[in-house]
C-alpha cells in the first residue's frame, strides 16, 4: 500500500514546500493578521516554527487544551505520553502528505504516541464533507479500526472522491451498506463534523492540515524534522511529569490543563505583527557595565549576552551548547546571563528573583548552581520548588523569602527586558555574540561558526594593540541601538525578510478590475469581505492607484474564507452586480461591503445593492437564492490555493506575491520593482 513508503516518502516531503489548505494563522488567513498566512502555500512562520525551531516568544500562544474524548477517532495507546489532534481535509493535497509523516511517526513512537482525528472539510473541496461523513459512519460502525481503514483508502484514491467510490470503498472495507446509505442519505454525522469545525474555529486552526502536539500548535504539512523535535521535547517533559507522580493515562490532560481554549483575537497578535526585528547582521550596542552573572573571564575576546527565561523549554535546550562553547573556547569566551522571564511563564519571574538573590548572595558560584536546578526543574518551578532549590545551593532562606515576597530585583530584571525590548529581542532565548544577533535554541555549529567570525576580528584588534579588556567595548561602542531594526516581515527569531515569491497566478479576462487595460502592472488582490485587514489595506490600494496612475492595474479575486460564515455570499452579490453593472457599480458595492463589514447578512446585502442603484433587484435576489455565482467563486478560490496563496489581504503584482495589509510602502516597492521589470523586458 503507497502509504506503507512513509519512511522514505516523508523524507522527501522534508525537501518540498510545506504547505497547508485554507488558512492557518499567523498571517491572515483572517483571524487575521498583517502578514503571510499558510493555506496551500509553503510553510509559514506560525506556532509550528516557533515550536519546532526552538523559541519562546512573548506574543505566542504556547498550548491549546484541545478535546480529546472517546467521540474522537484515535490511533495509538490511550496512555500515549503524547497526543497529537491532527484537523484535516480528505481533499486536501497537503493533508495527504502529512498522512506519510503521521505513519512515520506512529512507526517511530508506537508506544508513546496517540494520534486523534478531527474533521475540518473545506468548502472548495467540494467532496470533502462527504467523505468526512462517510469516515464517520466507518468510526460509528466499526470503530477505530474501521475508521483508519476508510481513511486510508480515501487518502490512497484523494483524487477521485465521489459519492459512488465512497460507496464502493465503504464495501471494501467491510461496512455495512445499507447502514452507510441510511447514514450518507440522512447526514448523520454532520453535526460532529460541524462540532470539530467550531472547535477549529475557536482556536484559530482554520486551515489544513493543521496540528496540535500536547496542545502545541504546527501548521501545515511540515517536514517529518519539525514533528520530531516537538514530540522529543514533550516526551521528555511527559516523563518528568510521570517521575513526578502524574499516571500516564493523565499526562495529556495535566499538560493541557492551564492551555488556551481560545485563540488570542487580532489586537492581541497586532503587536507582534508591528515591532521590530534585530537586524543579523549588525552590531548591537548590549552593555555589560552593570553587575550580572557569567562564566568565563572578563578579558574573553568573545562576549555572548543572552536573554533568558527559566520557563522557556528553549532556553533549556540550548544550555547544553553554552556548555560546550564555554569548554571549546576556554578563556577566549564568556557568557553574560541576562532576564526576560515572559509573561505567559507565571513562575519565570520569581526564578528570576530567585536566582538575581542568589547571585548577591554568593556571586557567580550561587547564581549558576540554582540556574542549573532551576532548568533542571523548570517543569514546576512552584515557590515550594524555588525555595528547595535554593536551599541546596545554601542561600540564606530569610533573605530569599523576603526578596520572593517583597519583589526585590525587579528593577535590575525590568530593565533588562526594556533593553532586550530595545533591540527588538523579544522572543527567548535570544544572544548577542560581540554585539551580533543570533535567535532560538540554535544548533552548536551555528553558535561556533558566529564565535569564530568574531574571535577572528577580536584577534585582529589584539594584535593592533588593543588590551583584551577592551575587545567586547571596542566592537560594540558604535553598534545599533533601537534604531538600527528590520521590520517585522521575519520568524520569531530575527530572521531577515525572505524575498517576496514569485507564483502562477494567470488573470481571469472577464475579472472584476480597475486602472488602464494595458498597464504594465497588474495587481491582483485576494480577499474576503469579512477580512477586517482586507478593510483595513482598502485605503492602501486606493493610495497606490492614484500614485500609480495609468501604471497599475487592480484586479479582484475571491477567497471567503470558511471561518467568515457571510464571506462567500457578500462575494456572490458582488458578482451578481458586476454581471449587471461591470467595473463601476462592482467596485462602488466593494467599498460598501468593506464598510458594513460587521454585518453582511442576506438583509444588508440587498439594502447596499438597492442603494447602489441601476441594479435589477428580481435578477440579483434570484442569483443568490440560485447560487449563480458559486461556482465562480469556488473555481477563483482553487485556483489561489492551487499558487500557493492561503491567507487574505493577498495580492500579486505582476506574479510577485506580497502577503498581509502590509504598509503603502511596501506595496509601492513591490510595484516600482514590476515597472522596473516591464521597462527592462520592453527595451
Amino acid at each position: 500500500m503507497q502509504r506503507r513508503f512513509a519512511a522514505v516518502v516523508s523524507l522527501v516531503f522534508a525537501s518540498l514546500s510545506v504547505s497547508a489548505c485554507g488558512s492557518a494563522p499567523p498571517p491572515c488567513v483572517c483571524p487575521c493578521a498583517d502578514t503571510p498566512a499558510e493555506a496551500e502555500a509553503p510553510g509559514g512562520e506560525g506556532v509550528d516554527t516557533w515550536a519546532a525551531r526552538g523559541g519562546d516568544d512573548v506574543d505566542a500562544p504556547v498550548r491549546f487544551a484541545v478535546p480529546v474524548t472517546a467521540a474522537q477517532p484515535s490511533r495509538g495507546p490511550a496512555d500515549a505520553l503524547v497526543t497529537l489532534v491532527v484537523f484535516s481535509d480528505f481533499q486536501c493535497p497537503f493533508c495527504g502528505r502529512l498522512v506519510l509523516t503521521l505513519d512515520e511517526l506512529m512507526r517511530m513512537y508506537p508506544t508513546q504516541l496517540r494520534i486523534v482525528w478531527r474533521n475540518l472539510p473545506l468548502p472548495f473541496h467540494q467532496q470533502a464533507m462527504p467523505a468526512a461523513e462517510a469516515a464517520r459512519e466507518a468510526f460509528a460502525q466499526g470503530g477505530d479500526a474501521a475508521f483508519w481503514r476508510m481513511h486510508d483508502r480515501i487518502f490512497e484514491h484523494q483524487t477521485d472522491v465521489t459519492p459512488e467510490n465512497l460507496e464502493r470503498w465503504a464495501g471494501e472495507v467491510g461496512l455495512d451498506l445499507p447502514r452507510f446509505q441510511t447514514a450518507m442519505a440522512t447526514h448523520a454525522h454532520r453535526d460532529a463534523i460541524s462540532a470539530d469545525m467550531a472547535l477549529a474555529e475557536q482556536i484559530d486552526a482554520m486551515g489544513t492540515p493543521n496540528s496540535f502536539v500536547n496542545g502545541v500548535q504546527i501548521t501545515g504539512a511540515q517536514p517529518l524534522e519539525a514533528f520530531v523535535t516537538l514530540v522529543d521535547a514533550e516526551i521528555a517533559n511527559a516523563q518528568r511529569l510521570v517521575r513526578a507522580g502524574t499516571p500516564r493515562e493523565q499526562v495529556y490532560a495535566a499538560v493541557t490543563r492551564d492551555g488556551l481554549t481560545e485563540a488570542p483575537r487580532a489586537p492581541e497578535v497586532l503587536p507582534r505583527l508591528d515591532r521590530p526585528q534585530p537586524d543579523p547582521n549588525a552590531v548591537y550596542r548590549v552593555p555589560v557595565d552593570a553587575p550580572a552573572p557569567q562564566r568565563g573571564p572578563r578579558d574573553a575576546l568573545v562576549t555572548v549576552v543572552m536573554f533568558s527565561d527559566f520557563e522557556c523549554p528553549f532556553c533549556s535546550r540550548v544550555e547544553p551548547t553554552l556548555t560546550r562553547l564555554l569548554d571549546t573556547y576556554g578563556r577566549d569566551l564568556r557568557v553574560v546571563w541576562m532576564n526576560n522571564p515572559l509573561g505567559f511563564h507565571p513562575n519565570a519571574l520569581p526564578a528570576a528573583i530567585a536566582a538575581l538573590e542568589a547571585f548577591e548572595q554568593g556571586g557567580d558560584r550561587f547564581f549558576w548552581a540554582l540556574h542549573e536546578r532551576l532548568f533542571a526543574e523548570q517543569h514546576d518551578l512552584s515557590r515550594t520548588t524555588i525555595e528547595r532549590l535554593a536551599q541546596e545551593v545554601g542561600l540564606d532562606m530569610a533573605k530569599l523569602r523576603a526578596a520572593l515576597d517583597q519583589g526585590e530585583h525587579q528593577d535590575t530584571i525590568r530593565a533588562q527586558q526594556e533593553l532586550a525590548n530595545s533591540l527588538g529581542a523579544t522572543g527567548t532565548p535570544t544572544f548577542f555574540i560581540n554585539g551580533r544577533n543570533l535567535r532560538g535554541a540554535q544548533p552548536y555549529e551555528t553558535f561556533a561558526a558566529l564565535v569564530d567570525e568574531e574571535l577572528a576580528k577580536a584577534r585582529a584588534l589584539v594584535s593592533r594593540g588593543t588590551p583584551r579588556a577592551r575587545v567586547y567595548t571596542e566592537t560594540i561602542q558604535h553598534g545599533a541601538t533601537s534604531q538600527q531594526m528590520l521590520p517585522a516581515q521575519g520568524d520569531a527569531f530575527g530572521e531577515a525578510p525572505a524575498e517576496n515569491p514569485r507564483v502562477d497566478l494567470p488573470v481571469p479576462r472577464n475579472a472584476p478590475s480597475r486602472g488602464a487595460a494595458r498597464a504594465p502592472v497588474v495587481i491582483q488582490e485576494v480577499g474576503d469581505y469579512q477580512c477586517p485587514f482586507c478593510s483595513r489595506v482598502q485605503p492602501t490600494i486606493a493610495r497606490l492607484l492614484a500614485a500609480y496612475d495609468g501604471r497599475v492595474r487592480l484586479v479582484w479575486r475571491d477567497m471567503p474564507l470558511p471561518f467568515h460564515p457571510d464571506a462567500h455570499l457578500a462575494a456572490e452579490a458582488a458578482r451578481e452586480v458586476h454581471r449587471q453593472g461591470r467595473n463601476a457599480k462592482f467596485w462602488a458595492y466593494n467599498e460598501l461591503l468593506f464598510a458594513n463589514q460587521q454585518n453582511l447578512s442576506r438583509e444588508t446585502l440587498e439594502r447596499l445593492a438597492q442603494e447602489l442603484g441601476g441594479i435589477n433587484m428580481r435578477q440579483f435576489r434570484e442569483a443568490l437564492d440560485t447560487g449563480r455565482h458559486r461556482a465562480a467563486i469556488d473555481s477563483d478560490s482553487a485556483a489561489v490555493q492551487a499558487a500557493s496563496i492561503n491567507g487574505t489581504p493577498s495580492f500579486v503584482i505582476n506574479g510577485v506575491l506580497v502577503s498581509g495589509a502590509v504598509p503603502y510602502e511596501q506595496l509601492a516597492a513591490a510595484v516600482d520593482a514590476a515597472l522596473a521589470e516591464a521597462g527592462a523586458e520592453a527595451r
